[in-house]
């Protein structure tokens, strides 16, 4: 099927300056898919031929020669595109005319195909939560840019400290992003930059006068004393009792959701030391994980010994369900803290632990889990 192609000149409505002139507007119409720019050029409206879209009067040849010239160039640049790529588009025709095209790379392609690299990382050395944040931040550009120039890319050569910082505010004040969540999108969008800069498509560092400032935030943690409610709290339900082992195994062993999710028996091993560690990999990072197994969390492993299926090793259920029952467990132990499964990975003790080498002792209350502790240093 035969492309069509069409370039013709209008009058901006609603766009009189104070002289009483208009904005000239191009529009270029591919396979009936149409966009518009500005000229640059303005005339008054009584010197305007509408049918042919040409100027008139004293000083039409001047404003005619450069509507001929943006003719030409377009119509070469469409030329141009249907015999060097697979298509053409109204929009790509517009931003190779405009300075954008991909001699000039664009931003939010640069993105996409650093997205689509990361997407086919998956499980290997990216995660896809990885992979969502990338998009997102990618989604937000593409909403700025269209929000503040009216265009639906840019030319990374554009990128400078006040489009970085316009952005910013964007993310602030339009998407009502706090100041963390703000830091965590420019980081992302700074290595996009960064790609860019590496790869020579781009020269200087546009964000080099600007600072990402992460603030501080307090996470909470459990003390001894609450960890202990949890381990004496006497659950009837066995619903609750699958979340409370979960949960007080990540507190001894540090793990996030996904990580304890997905451990098997082949990650429990005999170390160097003769003792029984967890060795695994960080679903998020990739990085290597080996954690001491200690009594308590060796002892939930014992419970669901050889009773799960699938070569399960403890009873996994939906993060989301986790933290609901999450939050009828602290009712019941009186505990006025937001508890998330992620909250169990910053308890304060199991830092301890680690830092001042501290033993672990149990001693049965009734059943090997409702257990208190005895600590004392190694």
């Amino acid at each position: 099927m035969k492309s069509t192609f069409k370039v013709l000149f209008y009058l901006k409505k609603g766009s009189e300056k104070r002289n009483g002139e208009v904005s000239i507007m191009t529009r270029v119409t591919v396979d009936g898919k149409v966009c518009q720019f500005s000229t640059k050029q303005s005339i008054l409206p009584e010197n305007w031929n509408v049918k042919a879209g040409k100027a008139t009067g004293k000083s039409a040849g001047q404003i005619n020669k450069l509507l001929d010239d943006i003719k030409a160039s377009l119509n070469q640049i469409y030329h141009e595109q249907q015999r060097r790529d697979n298509y053409v588009t109204a929009e790509k025709v517009k931003n190779e005319f405009l300075g954008h095209s991909e001699n000039h790379a664009t931003l939010l392609d640069l993105f996409g195909k650093h997205n689509n690299d990361v997407k086919q990382l998956i499980g290997i050395s990216k995660s896809a939560s990885t992979y969502q944040k990338y998009e997102v931040t990618r989604k937000h550009l593409e909403n700025f840019i269209r929000h503040k120039y009216n265009l639906s890319d840019i030319a990374l050569h554009e990128i400078n400290l006040m489009f970085i910082t316009d952005f910013e505010v964007y993310l602030k004040t339009i998407c009502k992003c706090n100041s963390n969540t703000t830091a965590k999108f420019m980081q992302f969008f700074k290595r996009i930059v960064l790609i860019a800069r590496n790869n020579g498509i781009i020269i200087g560092d546009p964000f080099a006068n600007y600072k990402i400032r992460l603030q501080k935030v307090d996470r909470g943690y459990l003390t001894e004393d609450e960890i202990k409610k949890i381990l004496e709290l006497n659950l009837v339900s066995e619903r609750l009792e699958h979340v409370r082992d979960l949960f007080i195994f990540s507190c001894f062993c540090g793990l996030a959701y996904i990580d304890v999710a997905g451990l098997k028996k082949e990650h429990i091993r005999k170390s160097f030391d003769g003792n029984l560690w967890i060795m695994t990999k960080r679903v998020k990072t990739g990085t290597d994980v080996n954690v001491p197994l200690l009594d308590i969390p060796k002892m939930i492993l014992d419970k669901y010994k050889n009773k799960l299926p699938n070569g399960e090793i403890l009873p996994i259920i939906s993060n989301q369900k986790l933290n609901s029952y999450l939050k009828e467990i602290a009712d019941l132990s009186g505990i006025r803290k937001n508890l998330t499964f992620h909250s169990s990975r910053h308890k304060r003790m199991f830092y301890q632990l680690l830092i001042n080498k501290l033993d672990v002792y149990c001693f049965s209350i009734g059943n090997d889990l409702e257990t208190s502790l005895v600590l004392r240093y190694a």
